[in-house]
């Protein structure tokens, strides 16, 4: 099942001591050897609230323990969120020794104008710093919290719908997994779409990955509202500090900002984990690096979103890219070696976006991942 934490109790006890602890009590200790961990939280009831001299609603939530030390946090959240709001997505990250400053994971509007959608850059200190939209820590932790800002203009307030923490310690090797070849042979009819070919294009990798997900859900659901073109889905995802389209959080809260939908971005430990979601139906952004995904590339050490839609019989991968240049006679469904693009994920530490309705058949979440 999946773990959703619902903050409807604040105390120290075996039951919930693998998701909150209490002030002044010891912790239990974190597992070292695990790579990675998401905590899921959908109610906000045991969040402190208050409204700042702005007139903003801030909401902070109890300290959230990872069941794993970690030293890298990636923050999502989906919100229903009118024109004219925004939220600002802070954490900090609380360690043996003491807890650090709220670091700014990103500050998100819908339409960003009246207020930027922008990461925050320069924020280092000796205890960490933030990477575009990862909290980077030079010491590992084992807690974390979170504080929301919900503000708007003339009253109006986005509403919090979900929040996901992806925890990994960087330095523990994702673990193996045995394969899952019920997905071998199996292809989710997806839409192709390329990054190239538009006016101001650059590195829209991430977008056209997404544009592909949600004409693969607007057809599914028969929702043409999600059925957007490239450019659109650019606009919307567009983070202003990072002056890019590749901001992690804000594509999947773009996804999310939909009616019915849940989206966010976690760690998984194996290409057989993807291979669940395959074969669950439902395809998976891979975050990779380009030129391992096909020997004989030109070197390119940028990081680079593809879609997973499926997998050969023999296990080789099958990508919608993104990276397609139809002036050249491209397409964009190709098949990878499968070690290519298991080499290729490493670069994000074996990042990936997860797109879905909400009440979606998922695979079961063995490893705590999702």
């Amino acid at each position: 099942m999946k773990e959703k934490i619902k903050f409807l109790v604040a105390i120290c006890s075996p039951l919930f001591s693998g998701i909150l602890f209490c002030g002044g009590q010891s912790l239990p200790t974190a597992n070292t050897n695990r790579f990675s961990h998401f905590v899921e939280i959908n109610y906000f009831t045991n969040f402190t609230r208050t409204v700042n001299p702005k007139g903003e609603t801030e909401l902070i939530s109890p300290p959230i323990q990872a069941e794993i030390a970690w030293n890298e946090l990636i923050l999502s959240w989906n919100a229903d969120a009118p024109t004219g709001t925004f939220l600002r997505i802070e954490a900090r990250a609380i360690s043996w020794e003491h807890p650090t400053k709220f670091y700014t994971l990103g500050v998100w509007s819908p339409d960003n104008r009246l207020f930027s959608r922008t990461s925050v850059r320069g924020q280092k200190d000796p205890d960490g710093n933030v990477d575009t939209d990862i909290l980077l820590l030079t010491q590992s932790a084992r807690a974390a919290q979170i504080r929301v800002t919900l503000g708007g203009t003339n009253g109006a307030l986005p509403i919090l719908k979900f929040l996901g923490a992806s925890f990994a310690n960087t330095k523990t090797p994702p673990a193996f997994r045995p394969s899952n070849r019920q997905a071998w042979g199996k292809i989710i009819a997806t839409p192709e779409h390329s990054q190239h070919g538009y006016p101001g294009e650059k590195g829209w990798c991430s977008p056209t990955s997404l544009s592909m997900l949600l004409s693969h859900w607007a057809e599914v659901l028969q929702r043409p509202e999600m059925n957007l073109t490239v450019p659109i889905v650019a606009a919307n995802v567009y983070d202003e500090g990072f002056a890019g389209t590749g901001n992690w959080p804000f594509n999947t809260a773009f996804a999310g900002s939909f009616s019915g939908m849940k989206s966010y971005v976690t760690r998984l430990d194996d290409l057989a984990e993807v291979e669940d979601w395959v074969n669950d139906g439902i395809p998976v952004i891979l975050s990779a690096r380009w030129d391992w995904l096909l020997p004989g590339r030109p070197i390119d050490n940028a990081g680079h979103l593809i879609v997973c839609v499926g997998f050969t019989k023999s296990g080789d991968v099958i990508i919608n890219d993104p990276s397609t240049r139809f002036d050249l006679g491209e397409t964009v469904r190709r098949v990878y070696q499968r070690q290519n693009v298991i080499r290729a994920w490493t670069k994000s530490h074996n990042a990936v976006y997860l797109v879905y309705p909400v009440g979606t058949k998922t695979p079961p979440n063995i490893y705590g991942h999702w």
